[in-house]
C-alpha cells in the first residue's frame, strides 16, 4: 500500500475527512462511465463498417453487384478501417474497464474506512 510521508494513505485528506475525495472519485467515476459507453458506441459502428464492407466485397464476388472500383475500394475501406478501429477500441476499452474497477475500490475502501 502506497503510504504519503505524513503517514496518510493516499486517498485520505488531512483533515481525515474522505468526503471530498470520494466526492471526486464518484465524479471520475461518472466520466469513465461515460467513457465506456463511447466504447461501446465505437465497437458497434466498426463493427457495421466491417460487416459492410464484407457483405459489399461477398455481393461483387459472386456477381450480385456489378464491378465498381469505388466500391470496391470503399468496402476493402471499411473492412480494414473498421477493423483497426474494432482492435483500437478494445485495448481502450480494457483500459477504461481497469481504471473504473480501481477508482471503485478506492472509493470502497474510503467509506469503509470513514465507517470504522
Amino acid at each position: 500500500m502506497n503510504i504519503r510521508a505524513n503517514g496518510a494513505l493516499p486517498f485520505e485528506t488531512d483533515d481525515g475527512d474522505g468526503a471530498d475525495e470520494i466526492a471526486r472519485l464518484d465524479s471520475q467515476l461518472d466520466e469513465l462511465a461515460d467513457a465506456m459507453a463511447r466504447c461501446r458506441k465505437i465497437r458497434l459502428i466498426s463493427q457495421i463498417a466491417i460487416a459492410a464492407g464484407s457483405a459489399w466485397l461477398l455481393a461483387t464476388a459472386i456477381g450480385v453487384i456489378g464491378f465498381d472500383p469505388i466500391g470496391l475500394m470503399a468496402a476493402i475501406s471499411g473492412v480494414i478501417g473498421g477493423t483497426v478501429m474494432y482492435g483500437s477500441n478494445t485495448t481502450t476499452s480494457r483500459q477504461v474497464d481497469a481504471a473504473i474497477k480501481n477508482a471503485e475500490a478506492m472509493r470502497e475502501a474510503l467509506i469503509g474506512a470513514r465507517e470504522s
